[in-house]
């Protein structure tokens, strides 16, 4: 065997082998001489079967068996005394197998990037001193107040409104053929600010006093995200059967006795600023981890191997599928496409993928590990983000050891992030106009659909 060594780039090489004639021969008569005894030719007894008769019949199954053998065995003998850190699957295109000729196939390898020790200390970041503002707290005090209002029937005969909300049928037509994309609805309730509907739609209803019928046309420009409707003039049969308004609560301690373990109003404004400061916190946290990459990125340039950044593309089109996914669509119905995504994404991906080569670094660099108890504290964290027992967050793990050792991983990275920032310049700094905006507290709003939800159940 003949084996030549390219180095495509500091990250890719290319193996390229050449087999000879009698090394092919001998693993195809190998391979004939173990299929003759296995298989059943009628009008030969087993193990007598003639060579010629097996080639007619099982030449194309033994090529295909013995290719892949002998461009494993090459590939083996190649790389066992190298100290190669493949990283994605070795790329192969193999020639079919001549069994009077010698095998000559090419190989192709991506290595991870082997860096210099990181200089990390002393890295200059700015920390943002976020202060909680009484703007901020009432502005989700009036959040739960959206959330528990109630929607009342308008007695009195009036116009349709910008604000209001309306109970009506609809059912789109193409052409003056019904449309399967746009199926007749009864009973649907919209709120004409929402933005459920074409604004051609919602604004025709305004000004209508209900009950009446109407016919509004909306025409779908080429831009739209459903396929379905690009391009295409719908006119809609809507019957408008009532206004409805919304009714927001007092603010006051009445309003919030039905959100569970709250007594007073005082008590709402504890809890929010209270999760607003842990947002906060996060803020920050992720501005300076943006601070540490900016820097470390710029400082070291090294090439990136294309199965690193496959991997990281895989996991962005599969996360934005699982988001589409959650809201009842697609990307197809959003207009959009993994290879789109995927070309969109790349800059992103080739990003992270630097990042994490950089925390390994950092992480066998300093020969970090991650402790019993640091572990222990995750899964807490993680239970807690989740509403979940830590037990069933546990149980998850210790089922795929494979899910387990890459969380650990993460966390040994978010480890040395930490560590990075500890031994950063800090210099805290006012928030800017953008830096001031309202943190919406997910913890908050979670907690109150659910205590909400609670106090339902028991009405």
């Amino acid at each position: 065997m003949q084996v030549k060594i390219e180095d495509k780039s500091s990250v890719k090489k290319v193996f390229s082998f050449e087999i000879s004639k009698e090394d092919v021969t001998k693993e195809l008569n190998k391979a004939y001489n173990e299929l003759k005894n296995k298989v059943d030719v009628k009008g030969f007894r087993k193990g007598k079967i003639p060579r010629k008769v097996l080639e007619n019949r099982f030449s194309k199954d033994v090529h295909g068996d013995v290719a892949p053998r002998l461009i494993q065995e090459a590939f083996i003998e190649a790389i066992k005394d190298k100290q190669y850190n493949i990283v994605g699957s070795p790329q192969m295109d193999p020639p079919e197998l001549n069994p009077d000729a010698g095998y000559a196939f090419d190989v192709t390898i991506e290595l991870k990037p082997e860096l210099d020790d990181i200089e990390f200390e002393g890295i200059a970041l700015e920390k943002t001193k976020y202060e909680i503002s009484d703007a901020e707290v009432e502005a989700q005090i009036h959040m739960i107040q959206k959330t528990m209002a109630k929607k009342e029937i308008v007695k009195e005969e009036r116009p349709v409104k910008e604000d209001d909300f309306v109970l009506i049928d609809y059912e789109g037509f193409l052409n003056g053929e019904s449309f399967a994309p746009t199926p007749k609805i009864e009973n649907y309730v919209m709120g004409l600010g929402q933005n459920v509907m074409p604004k051609e739609f919602t604004q025709k209803l305004v000004g209508v006093i209900p009950v009446q019928d109407l016919e509004i046309e909306v025409l779908y420009d080429d831009e739209y995200h459903d396929e379905s409707l690009k391009g295409k003039t719908i006119v809609y049969k809507v019957t408008l059967k009532e206004i409805q308004e919304e009714i927001l609560p007092e603010i006051n301690d009445d309003m919030v006795k039905g959100l569970g373990d709250f007594k007073t109003l005082d008590d709402v404004r504890v809890s929010i600023k209270d999760n607003l400061g842990k947002g906060y916190e996060q803020r920050i946290k992720h501005e300076l981890s943006e601070q540490v990459f900016l820097a470390l990125l710029k400082k070291y340039e090294f090439e990136v191997p294309d199965a690193m950044i496959e991997g990281e593309l895989n996991g962005i089109t599969m996360e934005a599928e699982q988001a589409y996914a959650a809201n009842n669509t697609s990307l197809e119905e959003a207009g959009l496409s993994k290879e789109k995504l995927r070309e969109q994404y790349r800059d992103v991906a080739e990003k992270q993928a630097r990042r994490h080569l950089i925390l390994d670094k950092v992480i066998t660099q300093l020969s970090l590990e991650l402790t019993d108890e640091e572990l222990e504290k995750s899964f807490e964290e993680m239970a807690a983000g989740m509403n979940a027992p830590v037990d069933s967050i546990k149980n998850y793990f210790n089922m795929d050891p494979k899910q387990l050792e890459y969380y650990k991983h993460t966390q040994l990275e978010k480890k040395a992030v930490d560590l990075i920032i500890e031994k950063g310049s800090v210099t805290e700094v006012e928030p800017d106009a953008v830096g001031a905006d309202v943190v919406e507290s997910d913890a908050v709003k979670q907690e109150t659909v659910e205590n909400n939800e609670d106090a339902s159940k028991e009405e």
